[in-house]
């Protein structure tokens, strides 16, 4: 059994009660050691935000809370709600579609920057921070067309997407910045992509980054402190072994921020799922093994109402099994493990491999921190939630 003994005696403590067991559990223990390690890890000149919207869990971000530098938001929910749960850590708030409402919220808070995604945003904020009296902080959130064409499985710029500032847009944007006197310019904000495993290829995309950010600088005679180069760190769920190696990246980002003439900007990173994706796991207990037209079909207590990542990913997630007292069922055969759901869709792994299942085992699905239960459709049929589980020792 590859789990965490943390994690297999909160399942036998779960085991004592009298339903079938639906429940995440988060090992905090092992999320403090993972967050120590990434910050201890990176360059001197670099700062580590949590992007909240991978999991923003109170207790997940009440451990991180000592080992970053803040917290990204992207709504006024989030923002409200990372304001009440870790008062006083710097905040920054990025997103397309930001309301006025929200913009004003942010001016309350005092937050550390906005990223802003188009024009018409910016002069939304200007005429706030006047409003305010106070200076609006402004990171651009720029979509250009980058010498290292960004690659991965999610790529969210250098081609047509809501999000940045293209190059016709940031000329507009940079007249608005110098004539705007509440409006405080802090630096550029590139974030093209998400799920990259290659150290390498992230390695050059960020090279491009500090390269147009020193070309942008000089054309426009621009003195900016900070680049924000966002995250995508991936997470190799089939093979976790396998996920982005940032002891790896963070020594060569050293020698690239030397050699590309940065030691002296500040670079902020903003980092969601590489940080918590590890601490989760989702429990379902069996409910019943069935055979159907050849295939094998094991529904446990739960599904992808709770947990959405195998849909959202398009993936068979990993999983273990802990075997209860029944005689075995299911003996290396194939099986589709499926929740409660009255949709064909309601798939967490398909037609994988098991070596022996009964009804009453359980169902643990590995590398469920990250876009999981708070990206999950909870309401539908109206199941009742997950119980949730955080272990601190």
């Amino acid at each position: 059994m590859s789990l965490p003994a943390r994690i297999t005696d909160a399942i036998s403590q779960l085991r004592k009660q009298p339903s079938p067991i639906c429940a995440y559990v988060y090992d905090l223990v092992a999320l403090e050691r993972h967050i120590q390690t990434i910050r201890e890890s990176l360059p001197a000149n670099c700062e580590l935000f949590y992007a909240a919207k991978a999991n923003p869990e109170a207790q997940i971000l009440q451990t991180l809370v000592p080992f970053v530098d803040g917290f990204e938001a992207a709504s006024g929910g989030e923002l409200r709600w990372l304001h009440q749960q870790c008062p006083g850590t710097p905040l920054i708030f990025g997103g397309p579609g930001k309301l006025e409402s929200e913009l004003e919220t942010a001016m309350e808070y005092q937050i550390s920057a906005f990223h802003v995604e188009s024009v018409n945003e910016l002069r939304s904020l200007a005429q706030i921070a006047a409003r305010c009296g106070r200076k609006a902080p402004v990171m651009l959130r720029l979509n250009l067309t980058l010498d290292e064409a960004p690659d991965s499985r999610l790529v969210m710029g250098g081609k047509a997407t809501p999000f940045g500032l293209d190059e016709f847009a940031l000329d507009e944007a940079l007249a608005l910045l110098r004539d705007e006197p509440w409006l405080a310019f802090q630096g550029l904000h590139f974030h093209l992509l998400s799920h990259q495993l290659d150290v390498d290829a992230h390695l050059r995309l960020i090279r491009s980054y500090f390269r147009t950010f020193h070309k942008l600088c000089l054309e426009h005679r621009l003195l900016l402190p900070m680049i924000n180069v966002g995250g995508g760190m991936g997470i190799n769920y089939q093979d976790h072994h396998r996920s982005f190696d940032w002891p790896g990246f963070c020594t060569k980002l050293s020698a690239l921020i030397i050699e590309e003439d940065m030691a002296t900007t500040q670079i902020r990173f903003e980092i969601g799922r590489f940080i918590s994706a590890a601490c989760g796991y989702y429990l379902m207990q069996v409910l019943d093994i069935k055979r159907n037209h050849g295939q094998y079909f094991a529904i446990g207590r739960g599904g992808t109402h709770h947990f959405r990542t195998p849909a959202a990913q398009n993936h068979n997630h990993p999983f273990d099994v802990i075997r209860g007292h029944q005689p075995a069922e299911i003996v290396n055969q194939p099986v589709t493990l499926v929740g409660q759901l009255c949709t064909p869709k309601d798939v967490l792994a398909k037609q994988q491999p098991v070596t022996e299942l009964a009804v009453g085992d359980i169902l643990v699905f590995t590398l469920a921190g990250a876009y999981a239960w708070n990206i999950s459709h909870r309401d539908f049929l109206m199941h009742e939630p997950p119980q949730m589980v955080f272990l601190k020792q």
